[in-house]
């Protein structure tokens, strides 16, 4: 399988193009605001159209170009997430307010939106993901995990010094980060739940998976769990 990472422009997302091989369908997980010319850009090059676009959360700079990048194909999205689609600036407190303006233009509403639950989902044929339900950052936040994973490119595995990976990969959107873990104090925001949630990764995240966050560098369960002082507290 085929994982492209992109740095969106607006706020540096990670976006990235999953597919199970060279001219076929393509899941594009959080389209960034910006994302949509270089997801194109990456899906000519490999023959790729879009068949479906994931959402780690409902956060505007996670999903900003979704109507520009999916068209009439679904978005799927934790269900307790699915209506920050209505107006995701709405869910950014006083950033919000300024996200169209940042983004360079207004929200466009997305045409199959697809609420779902934990377990394993295909959006398109041989891409498979399991979503964990992972609230805190948002009441819907979910992590996708995938495996089979054949080849790596983009910045947050260069920035990470890695090249390729044989275990399972998580993509953890804002919930863990490289030494860090998502804010808690946007609206709909639960530190109690948060707290909750890394607790329950931390005894069920793959320990050789390697983690795909948001943003930043890629990294891994193994190195979060020794080093990062957030889970460490959450633990505590």
């Amino acid at each position: 399988m085929l994982l492209h990472g992109l740095r969106s422009p607006v706020f540096g997302t990670n976006t990235l193009v999953l597919a199970a091989g060279s001219d076929g369908p393509a899941v594009v997980v959080d389209p960034g605001a910006g994302s949509a010319p270089l997801v194109g850009e990456v899906l000519r090059r490999h023959g790729l159209h879009v068949g479906a676009v994931v959402l780690t959360h409902g956060h505007a700079d996670h999903l900003w170009d979704c109507a520009a990048v999916a068209g009439d194909a679904p978005v799927l999205i934790g269900a307790d997430d699915a209506d920050r689609l209505a107006d995701p600036g709405a869910h950014l407190g006083v950033v919000g307010s300024a996200f169209a303006s940042l983004a360079g233009a207004p929200w466009q509403p997305v045409s199959d939106v697809r609420p779902v639950g934990p377990g394993a989902h295909e959006p398109v044929p041989g891409v498979v993901l399991h979503a964990v339900a992972a609230p805190g950052h948002t009441p819907g936040s979910t992590l996708w995990r995938l495996d089979g994973v054949t080849a790596l490119d983009g910045p947050a595995f260069a920035e990470a010094g890695v090249a390729s990976h044989d275990g399972p990969v998580v993509l953890t959107g804002d919930v863990v980060f490289a030494g860090s873990v998502g804010r808690t104090d946007l609206p709909g925001g639960d530190e109690a739940m948060m707290r909750r949630t890394l607790r329950e990764l931390a005894s069920s995240l793959p320990a050789g998976a390697l983690l795909v966050p948001g943003h930043g560098p890629a990294t891994t369960t193994a190195r979060e769990l020794a080093t990062n002082p957030f889970i460490a507290r959450a633990l505590a």
